[in-house]
């Protein structure tokens, strides 16, 4: 997509918004970091809703007041820097959209994870594992049509957060990818409760992250449950918000009984607290 100039009836307004100074429907804050969330307003005046990619991925778009938004997760891995978002302003335009990604410095964890082939699978590990890759990236990149309900998500559980959302993992003395999601720490059996509306997407027993549910809540916002004693819901059932899910458990690759709560947006990890209320 390109453009040289934008004409005034399909101006891009590139003043990002945070939810405190717009009307409307819920906004995360706009934190353009890695593992971060950029919200971009784009011009009322474009109409039909535009369309938004980023890194060949589709991306959020919300009505927020009189613009249209674009809610963009930004990878945990991203380089600091000018990003660029496309948009299709269909007939008016295709834009090109800059926007700044910061540095952000992420702390680091050491675990001891005492099943070593957790950490250094054997190969007929590796073949379950490639398998389960191929089924989770299907989930976490799956995009549907309708628009969230919200995007104030509520605490799936009640627990203490023991591991937060960045941290540059070490396993048993090895460097790991950073942690992509946010650890509740909580008694097995503990109930798992849905942070929103929507639809069960993809349910399994995976190598590294145990039993796990993937919810589809609608434009590539996806929320992901991992290490579950107990799976309580089937790929294709609706949710609503506070409906059980399944059982903290201490499934896959763990230390002890947790939940492993993860949220994506076009397809990229993104920090959980984001769209969650600040703890009591």
């Amino acid at each position: 997509m390109t453009s040289n100039r934008i004409c005034r009836n399909t101006l891009l307004v590139l003043s990002v918004l945070l939810a405190t100074a717009a009307r409307g429907a819920y906004l995360p804050p706009h934190t353009p970091v890695p593992g971060g969330i950029a919200v971009i307003a784009l011009d009322a005046s474009s109409s039909p809703k535009p369309k938004a990619e980023y890194q060949q991925m589709p991306v959020m778009v919300v009505a927020h007041g009189k613009d249209w938004h674009a809610v963009v997760g930004i990878p945990l891995k991203a380089s600091p820097g000018t990003h660029v978002l496309k948009v299709d302003l269909s007939p008016a335009a295709l834009l090109q959209v800059p926007f700044e990604v910061k540095k952000k410095q992420y702390k680091s964890q050491e675990l001891t994870i005492k099943n070593r082939r957790k950490v250094n699978p054997d190969p007929a590990d590796l073949v379950r594992i490639e398998a389960d890759f191929l089924r989770i990236k299907a989930a976490k990149t799956y995009f549907s049509p309708n628009a969230p309900p919200s995007l104030a998500l509520r605490w799936p559980v009640t627990g203490r957060i023991s591991s937060v959302f960045g941290l540059r993992r070490i396993l048993n003395g090895q460097a790991r990818n950073p942690h992509s999601g946010l650890d509740i720490a909580a008694p097995e059996g503990t109930k798992i409760l849905a942070p929103a509306d929507g639809i069960v997407l993809e349910t399994g027993d995976f190598f590294y992250n145990g039993n796990t549910v993937f919810v589809d809540h609608g434009n590539g916002l996806i929320t992901m449950f991992c290490h579950l004693s107990a799976i309580d819901r089937h790929v294709g059932d609706k949710v609503r918000t506070g409906d059980l899910l399944g059982k903290v458990g201490a499934t896959g690759r763990v230390t002890g009984p947790h939940l492993h709560f993860g949220v994506l947006l076009n397809g990229q990890l993104v920090d959980p607290t984001l769209l969650l209320p600040t703890r009591q």
